[in-house]
Order: structure tokens, then C-alpha cells, then sequence
């Protein structure tokens, strides 16, 4: 609708709702440090670190991979969420890129083995809804 003075002011307000709306999710999600490391000494579970954290500055880049969508049940606890569905998550994180690093030794016969499986710290979007996250890493 046209306004007296020739302006579409009416129009450009819908479209920028209507944008608003649409990218609202993308634009207010949170950035978070992702860093996990995992170690096996021997065939057994050694030690297995998580670490996140809020990040204090805003995350430089883009989204390089589709986001992950996880149940979360109205908890806004990242870390609840990814342990709860670690198994998923780790299945994502492996998509991402992990390092591995193994150190066999052979003395007196006897082998020894060391495993360390490392995410480094990685910045993520991470929208919470209602029902479910959204996490997307940023490249």
C-alpha cells in the first residue's frame, strides 16, 4: 500500500517481518567452544573429556556442514543434550574431522597401546527451541 508521500512503508515492513521471521534462527542462535578428547590405554577407556563453553567473542565464518537437530525436551543445557545423545553427536564430530594419534610399543613381549581421538575446539551455532537443538559448526 502506497503512503501519501509516495513511500511503500507498509509493504517494507511486512517483507522485513517476514524476514525477520525466516532467519530469526540463524541470526540469534548462540556460539559455543567445542573440544573433546577421548583416550584408550590398553584396550580400555582411559580418560574421555568434553569441554564446552560460551563463547565471549562473536565466531568469524560460515556454516560448512549440514546442522545436526537433536531432542533436547525443553532443556536449554548444551551439555545435558549432547550427552544424552552423545552417540549421535559423536557420529556428527567424526563427519567434522577428528584427529587421531595411536603409540604401540612392544616390550618384554608385551604389547602396549595408546589411543587419543581429539576434536579440536570448534565453534558452534547452537539454536534452542522448544523440543529440539540445532547445532551447526562454523569453518
Amino acid at each position: 500500500m502506497r503512503s501519501r508521500n509516495g513511500n511503500f512503508s507498509f509493504t517494507f515492513t511486512i517483507s522485513s517481518i517476514i524476514f525477520f521471521l525466516l532467519y530469526s534462527s540463524a541470526l540469534l542462535a548462540d556460539e559455543y567452544l567445542i573440544s573433546y578428547r577421548y583416550t584408550v590405554k590398553n584396550t580400555l577407556l582411559y580418560n574421555e573429556e568434553l569441554y564446552i563453553s560460551k563463547s565471549m567473542q562473536k565466531c568469524k565464518g560460515t556454516i560448512f556442514q549440514k546442522p545436526l537437530i537433536l531432542e533436547s525436551k525443553n532443556s536449554h543445557d548444551l551439555k545435558y543434550t549432547l550427552q544424552r545423545n552423545s552417540e549421535i553427536f559423536f557420529q556428527y564430530l567424526s563427519k567434522i574431522g577428528l584427529v587421531v594419534e595411536n603409540h604401540e610399543t612392544l616390550y618384554n613381549q608385551t604389547d602396549q597401546s595408546f589411543t587419543i581421538i581429539t576434536l579440536k575446539t570448534t565453534c558452534f551455532k547452537v539454536d534452542f527451541n522448544e523440543n529440539f537443538v540445532k547445532i551447526a559448526p562454523l569453518k
